[in-house]
């Protein structure tokens, strides 16, 4: 089969194609042909060694996909051959990786794909999905009816987040930084939107919250905005750290003035019941249709390092696909 296989760490152009063996999959795995696999930034990330997570050398990236179960191995239960799925293997496991025809990945990291949804969209679900379902959930704790800031909401875990937001009940404002990006926040069930690109952004931000501010922030780019956010946010508001790429100076009177919270997530934290209770809540909104995946382009698996730029550049709306 092909796959891409990175032998060192490194730029994008460490990304090569090469003809692997099909995977077996052994003790409690499966084997899923992949017919599109998601890219995430985080994928980038570790492609550089320089990311707490480091894999082994050689291996081939990607714990997002969508596909048919082709092989089960033993004791797993709950699945069979033929089997429409989409693939989430976001914390610890044997996954072989997503970039590739083929992947083996650990039983329960595959969720049925509802047959509304094509193949790319499942691909859009795992790191997305279960990064915007926690940082609402397990760490603001959003209630209805409270404020939500999306800062940076036209990517796969924005709109993510105003989906399901939006469907708890909460009063949400997203931002984006074209117009084609504000009109698919839009689209997608926030009740207001904003240019992050305007220097007065986050003062919209508070007047459309009311005066009073956002009582919670999901933040993107915390390098870049973390401190300017509490302009934007409430007394006793949260602040949940979903991206950051790099460092910024920060003032810890700007969180005791209004006694906010400051919260990181990390999905490879998570443990597994934990995310069986994300997998859970996010398999009940695809298939109520609440959680509705929105892919910005499909390329073929030899452009993987395209991809990779892509994904951390502007102006991409949605996720980005890989083709084998």
């Amino acid at each position: 089969m092909q796959a891409i296989v990175v032998r060192e760490f490194g730029g994008p152009e460490v990304l090569r194609v090469e003809d692997v063996p099909v995977p077996v999959p052994g003790e409690g795995e499966v084997r899923v042909r992949i017919a599109a696999a998601g890219v995430n930034p985080v994928d980038a990330y570790v492609r550089t060694g320089t990311y707490a997570r480091r894999p082994a050398l050689p291996y081939t990236p990607g714990s997002d996909g969508a596909g048919t179960i082709e092989a089960v191995g033993p004791n797993v239960g709950g699945v069979s051959v033929g089997d429409r799925v989409y693939v989430a293997a976001t914390r610890a496991s044997r996954s072989t990786g997503t970039y590739a025809e083929y992947v083996v990945c650990d039983g329960t990291h595959v969720h049925p794909l509802p047959a509304h949804l094509p193949a790319a969209a499942g691909a859009a679900v795992g790191v997305p999905g279960a990064t915007a379902y926690r940082a609402l959930f397990h760490r603001a704790r959003l209630a209805p009816g409270e404020r939500v800031f999306v800062h940076g909401a036209s990517g796969s875990v924005g709109l993510a987040a105003v989906q399901l937001a939006a469907a708890h009940g909460a009063v949400v404002i997203g931002s984006a930084g074209t117009e084609q990006g504000r009109a698919l926040v839009r689209s997608q069930g926030a009740h207001h939107v904003v240019d992050h690109r305007a220097p007065d952004h986050l003062d919209q931000v508070l007047a459309l919250a009311g005066g009073r501010g956002a009582d919670v922030i999901i933040e993107m780019l915390a390098n870049e905005h973390l401190e300017r956010d509490f302009t934007a946010l409430a007394p006793f508001g949260r602040i949940v750290i979903v991206g950051s790429r790099g460092t910024l100076p920060f003032s810890p009177r700007l969180a005791m003035g209004k006694e906010a919270a400051i919260l990181g997530m990390s999905l490879f934290n998570v443990p597994p019941p934990e995310m069986a209770r994300i997998d859970a809540a996010l398999g009940a909104a695809l298939s109520s249709g609440v959680l509705r995946p929105v892919v910005a382009r499909e390329l073929p698996l030899q452009d993987a390092a395209r991809a990779h730029v892509d994904v951390l550049g502007t102006g991409v709306n949605g996720k980005i696909v890989l083709v084998p």
